[in-house]
């Protein structure tokens, strides 16, 4: 619940900073709990502001219930649940495509395992079905052919995660970390050694052990009251057996005396240091104070080791700090990007530096001040959403598992809103005196090598979903012909505004690439009355988020604000909006950290891709044909001066080329003065509003593939591309239910292929990216490398099939309707997603009711529609490919392929041969 009158003041007792905290018993998410016969924990929060509910099964089962050599298991077992129960055998997700359920996943952690969905509430009974069918009848669904395609799957998924920059630091983090034979010492995705050693009795063992009514928790959050809830969960788990009684481990946090030290050497573009301590167990006091002293280090750009590294001495280019709170032991851990050139050795003398000061003299009241209202805005926002990562069945679920009593996050709240600046010195010394983890992960060097010759009897249906419920929309125009679009929504005391400019990395075209997205970055790096730290000061001690950037057909500026804050919240975005210093010095800054940002871009492999393909779809002069990170290139941010900064932010921000969307608790009666006074008095130029190229690019009549060598990929990137109608088309909806079928959903025909079918990668999907120009658009599938061409063959026998011999049928469009129509009704549930809808009506001309429209545009197609656009726009035969991957490995199978011309390029785009 968020409450406009929270406030923090600082006080001074005895010579010692207090801050007072805010009631806690304000800062609530009511719930009610009871406990099934079978041991079964059920947790309910109603929150009736949308007709949906969020069902969250936690598993008191997690990595660290594994032992060595048998690693792996609990996040094996959660692919495994997605595969089909005894009287459901088949994909999870299929059912809940065709009702509109969202936040759908499951996740393995060290200690817990989790399974959530958000549904419509005509859904909960097909739902509680699913859930408890996999909780308490799984086994005889689990064979070894579904066994060997997720381990597949999983070690595809491992083989993902190693191949980005850093990708093996955390599991060099938890050896180093944890003494050997810790719970906590081996990764939660396992070894590929004991991935393949996994029998399919270990896997039965596992979930006979672990998966019983006794060792779960179910929370039940959104529109529902407590007797419906106990009368369906008796419905449907009460038959399910308690399980085995456990052996719950305790504390063990193995915290050292020593410091330890390893470097490991890895394909990334600058050192990294990570610096960690072994502190105190989840929920406890010392953890949750121990939460501020990282903030107050290297918690946003006004914490001591970002001022110090990255703004002041322009040593870093990304500073991080924080907990992680886990079962038996929590790591506290600082994050430093060095920036290249740097000695790594003096920037660990100036964290050390500025840990000792920390340790000795303590926080000043005014960082703990900043900190503590942080955690308030950050609780009041996230108890906002009732589902998915961090909503509130999350943290209740969180808090019942861990510590025994849902409500404890309120405990954990008073730990840190009532902590003094003596307390957080005391810890710090306590715990970060010594026994610290230091890792350091350096550039590979580019070294080279020469030639050489060397009723569980149906699922019940879902027949009805709840009615679409979106605020009306309104419209206003200040003075200075500055548009507004306006929707109330009083969840919570809350206001969020985003200046949408038509720009966008689009507007860089006839300027250096890059500008766009420089100068929006510049906007809160200082005005002509604050500077950076002073704006991101002010915006914390608002309770206030500043944002802006850009992304391909505009830009924005935003912030959310608390509803008692507004009128300062409004002076300082007016500030922010109509005064940007384009200080050189911030300039200057902002450029090394840009320029680090490339380099890491020019090393992930999909970005890598994305960098160079549109280019090559569009052709030189149009405004598309640029990286689609909208980063620019070396040449480009290094020649960008103040000069090119201000000329782009005069041309292109004005108030007769933009839009501010309001979202909030008010009114647009109470709104309009306000934004009257604070940007009323902002006047367009005299000059015509620019206009970017977005003319049609003609088809290209023949297949292109492009090559990007990267040395020692465990995976290739493959990105096949072309061009299709934008999205303002009246054809938006056609184009998006025709992708669905083939890539666009999890159980689309690609991924099922690729993924499930043949476990060559982790997750294969099409993509039709929205433009207000012709859109580009993707198939996307990041491969094991051994599979690369054969990959490359499916991914075009899909797209020819789907024009050709296999078309949609009408079970495939009734799943994608069914998913979109009735997955609208929880869509909605928070002003971001409000305020997204606005966006997307503001930037691409929709009418305001388009929202309610969505329904009736996709009850209205048929198969033949479907096959006929898909006929008209797929073009399989002349698509535009580019293949990241060890070259050494791929490149002569690719060629023997013989798909179409094939030219090696470098990162930028540059033709090698």
């Amino acid at each position: 619940m968020r409450l406009s009158t929270l406030s923090v003041a600082t006080l001074m007792v005895f010579g010692s900073a207090i801050v007072a905290a805010a009631d806690t018993t304000t800062l609530d998410i009511p719930y009610t709990k009871f406990t099934l016969d079978n041991g079964l924990r059920v947790i309910v929060h109603e929150d009736k502001k949308a007709p949906i509910v969020a069902v969250n099964v936690w598993y008191h089962v997690g990595s660290k219930d594994e032992k060595a050599g048998r690693t792996g298991f609990a996040h094996l077992f959660e692919h495994l649940m997605f595969n089909g129960s005894e009287n459901y055998n088949d994909e999870y997700f299929g059912p809940f495509e065709k009702v509109g359920a969202t936040d759908m996943n499951g996740t393995t952690w060290l200690d817990r395992t989790n399974y959530f969905q958000n549904v419509p509430k005509t859904a909960l009974d097909m739902t509680l079905w699913m859930e408890s069918d996999r909780m308490g009848h799984m086994l005889g669904a689990v064979t070894q052919e579904k066994l060997d395609e997720q381990r597949g799957v999983v070690q595809n998924e491992k083989r993902q995660g190693e191949n980005q920059p850093y990708g093996r630091s955390f599991e060099w983090l938890q050896k180093g970390s944890f003494p050997e034979g810790h719970p906590y010492s081996w990764t939660t995705i396992g070894s590929m050694e004991d991935l393949n050693a996994a029998k399919l009795e270990d896997v039965h063992e596992w979930f006979k052990t672990y998966y019983g009514a006794a060792n779960a928790v179910v929370v039940l959050a959104g529109d529902i009251d407590v007797e419906t809830a106990k009368s369906k969960m008796n419905q449907y788990f009460g038959d399910i057996p308690a399980g085995p009684p456990l052996v719950k481990r305790g504390a063990w946090i193995a915290k050292r005396d020593d410091s330890k030290r390893d470097i490991m050497f890895d394909r990334v573009p600058q050192v990294r240091i990570t610096k960690s301590w072994n502190v105190p167990t989840f929920g406890s006091k010392e953890a949750d104070q121990l939460e501020l002293v990282a903030a107050i280090l290297g918690g946003g750009k006004n914490s001591r080791l970002y001022k110090t590294l990255v703004y002041d001495k322009q040593m870093a280019t990304n500073v991080r700090a924080d907990v992680m709170q886990f079962e038996l032991a929590s790591l506290f851990g600082i994050n430093v990007d060095v920036k290249p050139g740097v000695n790594p050795a003096e920037v660990e003398a100036i964290i050390n530096r500025e840990l000792a000061l920390l340790i000795d003299k303590g926080p000043s009241k005014k960082e703990l001040e900043r900190v503590k209202v942080t955690e308030e805005a950050n609780f009041v926002r996230g108890a906002e959403r009732i589902g998915g990562f961090g909503g509130k069945s999350d943290i209740l679920a969180t808090y019942e598992v861990y510590t025994g009593e849902a409500g404890n996050f309120k405990r954990s709240l008073e730990h840190k809103l009532s902590a003094s600046t003596k307390d957080l010195q005391q810890l710090a010394k306590a715990w970060l005196s010594s026994g610290d983890y230091h890792l350091e992960v350096h550039p590979f060097p580019n070294y080279n090598t020469v030639a050489s010759n060397v009723d569980r009897s149906k699922l019940p249906e879902v027949n009805s979903t709840p009615d679409l419920d979106f605020p009306k929309v309104e419209r206003a125009m200040l003075s200075n012909g500055l548009k507004v679009l306006f929707a109330e929504r009083h969840s919570v005391p809350a206001v969020n505004i985003s200046l949408q400019i038509d720009s966008g990395f689009a507007a860089d075209q006839g300027s250096k690439l890059g500008t766009a997205n420089f100068a929006l970055s510049m906007v809160d790096e200082g005005t002509k009355k604050l500077s950076a730290s002073e704006i991101s000061e002010k915006a914390e001690m608002l309770g206030a988020n500043l944002g802006s950037g850009c992304a391909l057909d505009v830009c924005s500026i935003s912030i959310d604000m608390l509803k008692a804050k507004l009128d300062d919240s409004l002076n300082l975005f007016a500030d922010v909006v109509l005064n940007p210093a384009f200080d050189q010095e911030e300039i200057d800054r902002l450029r090394g950290r840009w320029l680090a940002n490339i380099a890491r871009e020019k090393a992930q492999p999909v970005s890598m891709a994305f960098r160079t393909l549109p280019p090559l779809l569009y052709g030189n002069g149009h405004s598309y044909a640029m990286p689609f990170t909208g980063s620019g290139t070396e040449q480009s941010i290094t020649a960008l001066n103040r000069d090119d900064l201000v000329a782009f932010y005069q041309k292109w921000v004005r108030p007769d080329n933009a839009t501010l969307v309001v979202v909030g608790d008010t009114t647009l009666s109470e709104l309009l003065p306000k934004l009257e006074k604070s940007l009323g008095g902002w006047k367009a130029p005299a000059t015509p509003k620019p206009i970017k190229n977005l003319a049609n690019v003609p088809m290209q009549d023949k297949t292109q593939i492009f090559l990007i060598d990267k040395p020692g990929a465990v995976q290739s990137v493959i990105i096949a591309g072309q061009l299709m109608p934008g999205f303002k088309d009246d054809e938006a909806a056609l184009l998006y239910a025709m992708n669905d079928i083939i890539g666009g959903q999890f159980t689309a025909r690609l991924n099922m292929n690729l993924r499930e079918q043949k476990s060559w990668a982790y997750g294969a999907y099409t993509i039709k990216q929205n433009a207000v120009g012709q859109s580009p658009y993707f198939a996307y599938a990041p491969v094991q490398i051994d599979k690369t061409v054969e990959s490359m063959q499916e991914v075009l026998n899909e797209l020819k099939a789907y024009i050709g011999s296999k078309p949609a049928t009408e079970a495939e469009l009734q799943k994608t309707v069914l998913n979109t129509v009735r997955s609208q009704p929880g869509e909605y549930e928070t002003m971001d997603a409000v305020q997204g809808a606005l966006v997307s009506i503001a930037n691409y001309q929709r009418p305001d009711n388009y929202v309610e429209q969505i329904k009736a545009r996709y009850e209205a197609l048929t198969v033949a529609d479907i096959n006929a656009a898909a006929k008209q726009y797929l073009r399989p035969q002349a698509m535009t490919w580019v293949v990241v991957t060890d070259l050494s490995k791929t490149e002569q199978k690719i060629r023997d392929l013989k798909l179409g011309e094939v030219t090696v390029i470098d990162a930028d785009g540059n033709k090698l041969r």
